[in-house]
């Protein structure tokens, strides 16, 4: 599967998250006070909740529900009750558009 075109990056809002759906993939899109721009698996581990609609702090998104903290980076949970990470996706930015791959997962 090739990457798809999401958005503009300009409008991505700084230190938010916005679910996007490709193929049936939930990704929760984040861009962060650096500018950076991140695709983690919008579902919480603890529990079906939407990420998206979370807390971004620095490179996590906290699931708003149960406060699980998840790094933007590595999907990995740095809080409890989640203890099994998200997936992450690679981001690319071409030409000032975000382009994300969902069969592509970053490792770490």
């Amino acid at each position: 599967m090739a990457a798809t075109k999401i958005c503009a990056l300009d409008e991505l809002e700084v230190n938010q998250a916005v679910k996007v759906e490709i193929d049936g993939v939930a990704i929760a899109l984040v861009r962060d006070a650096a500018g950076d721009v991140f695709a983690i698996g919008d579902t919480c581990t603890h529990g079906d909740i939407s990420l998206s609609e979370g807390f971004v702090e620095g490179q996590t998104l906290e699931c708003w529900a149960h406060g699980s903290m998840f790094s933007l980076t590595t999907g990995k949970p740095l809080s409890l009750p989640a203890y099994d990470p998200v997936p992450v996706y690679n981001v690319e930015l071409i030409d000032g558009f975000v382009f994300v791959d969902p069969s592509v997962t970053v490792a770490v």
